[in-house]
């Protein structure tokens, strides 16, 4: 805060009478039955746990009163009850222990359930203004396939101007999402812009969407299948991939769980046994006996023994992912190449309170060579990392980015060839001295906000290509027989430190 500057004897008398007076008011108006507490230790020595318990409750709710009946204006009893709320869950220390307004347990509830009524579109709104000063429209990532936005035309990169009359621009996110889903069968009208000029209604009936979960391709002989999330549709729909690479006579598979944030334990486990001829997947510690817990699969395997499975991981892998790589590392039924994962290793549970509720560590998970990767990670088997950007890189790069070149080649080129492409993109490297390929990347990245992306960029997509070549190269068996248990890498790491490196 910036103060005009003024004589500072007259401020500092008249800052030290009115904290002479503050302090004669809150003297007199202390709340009632904490004034008692007032020669007490702060952590009631003396005093059992349930004990204290009751008395924290009972300042607490003290407060509360306090507040409603002294506060110089009234005051939503609502919004102190949430304040409360997120302060409790704030003094844990947790990032994965929260409070859940009523707008975000709905959402929780979406993902967590794998279903929700809605129009079936990802989208995006800008947070502060548009750096071309248009107004702040709600823009479409990408529809979900066969879904009424996407069967009624609806593009990446189209505006929905409107949503039943009212301006999106005028709309926080959260309001955008509460118009838009709804329950199936209802109807909801936007107002679409596309381009400079293209302008037209489209009137969509809500439906049951799925939440995606999983996109899957065949490479040539070796079966791609890329799990964003874990809920409950996931090994489902992992299943009918690998069902479908079956029936073309797959010979390998690559399971990408990079940036897959994680989700649902139990699906984490179903998705193991697709792998996994029954056994351990995961165990749960907690200081509560009943959470306690082995998870196994059953002898259901999908994927015969003899077929070689990599998997795909990064900084972005979590959680339930981590649970997946974790178990079929240590069970020694894949290889895992990429980057160390993100390492969450606790569980969480959802409770609901009235129409909010909250999220709330119970647990943490082990590994089958009992290990938990909370704060650590998983390291890869191979590490390939994609090149990082050096200080000079990243002056060339927002350079780039504010010249606006590759969005306007885009709108000029929508339907750009790959030599066009190829031409711009060295272009930009002569003139930028950026890697060529990255180049090219964010050039199809942006031509694919106006299509359906394409299940992997395997020109760009190192990782990947790595992947590829050891299945090409023969070398899966003895790259196995090399490889270690998450306990046998963290014993080795116990001479230097008690974690793995």
């Amino acid at each position: 805060m910036n103060l005009i500057k003024q004589d500072k004897s007259s401020f500092t008398w008249i800052w030290i009478t009115a904290t002479i007076v503050l302090c004669s008011l809150f003297t007199f108006t202390l709340i009632p039955g904490a004034a008692a507490q007032g020669n007490s230790d702060s952590s009631f020595p003396g005093l059992s746990q349930s004990s204290q318990n009751r008395k924290y409750f009972s300042l607490m709710q003290s407060v509360f009163d306090f507040i409603q009946q002294h506060y110089v204006q009234e005051v939503d009893p609502k919004l102190i009850y949430e304040g409360a709320m997120n302060g409790m869950f704030s003094a844990l220390n947790d990032p994965y222990s929260t409070y859940l307004s009523e707008s975000e347990m709905n959402d929780m509830n979406d993902t967590t359930q794998g279903s929700f009524g809605g129009v079936g579109l990802n989208i995006t709104q800008p947070v502060g203004p548009r750096p071309d000063g248009k107004p702040r429209y709600v823009e479409v990532v990408s529809p979900i396939e066969d879904t009424p936005g996407w069967r009624a035309g609806i593009n990446p990169g189209d505006f929905i101007a409107e949503i039943d009359g009212t301006p999106t621009d005028k709309l926080t996110m959260e309001e955008v999402l509460g118009r838009l889903r709804g329950t199936p069968g209802q109807e909801v009208k936007l107002l679409i812009k596309r381009g400079n000029r293209l302008e037209f209604p489209v009137t969509i009936t809500r439906a049951v969407i799925e939440v995606p979960t999983a996109k899957h391709a065949m490479i040539g002989d070796t079966g791609y299948l890329k799990l964003i999330t874990f809920t409950p549709m996931t090994a489902p729909r992992a299943r009918d991939a690998i069902t479908e690479f079956k029936a073309k006579g797959y010979k390998n598979i690559v399971l990408d769980l990079r940036n897959n944030y994680g989700g649902l334990l139990n699906s984490a486990v179903d998705v193991s046994g697709l792998f996994l001829d029954g056994g351990l997947v995961v165990s749960t510690k907690s200081r509560i006996p009943s959470e306690n817990r082995n998870f196994s699969t059953r002898r259901s395997m999908l994927v015969a023994e003899d077929i070689p499975v990599i998997v795909l991981i990064n900084r972005g892998s979590a959680s339930a992912s981590e649970i997946v790589a974790g178990a079929l590392k240590d069970r020694g039924r894949a290889f895992l190449v990429g980057e160390k994962s993100f390492g969450k290793g606790s569980v969480q549970q959802i409770f609901p309170l009235d129409t909010s509720g909250f999220k709330i560590t119970t647990a943490r998970y082990y590994t089958p060579s009992d290990v938990n990767i909370d704060k650590i990670g998983i390291p890869p088997d191979r590490e390939v990392k994609f090149p990082e950007y050096t200080e000079e890189d990243a002056v060339h790069m927002n350079e780039l980015i504010n010249a606006n070149r590759i969005p306007v080649f885009a709108e000029e080129n929508p339907q750009a060839t790959a030599s066009q492409i190829e031409a711009f993109a060295a272009a930009l490297e002569k003139e930028y001295n950026l890697n060529l390929s990255l180049l090219k990347r964010m050039i199809r990245d942006e031509l694919n906000r106006t299509v359906i992306a394409p299940v992997y960029d395997l020109e760009y997509d190192i990782q990947l290509q790595e992947a590829l070549n050891i299945f090409k190269s023969g070398q899966f068996n003895s790259l196995m027989k090399t490889t270690k248990t998450l306990k046998a890498l963290q014993e080795e790491a116990e001479p230097e430190s008690p974690i793995l490196s």
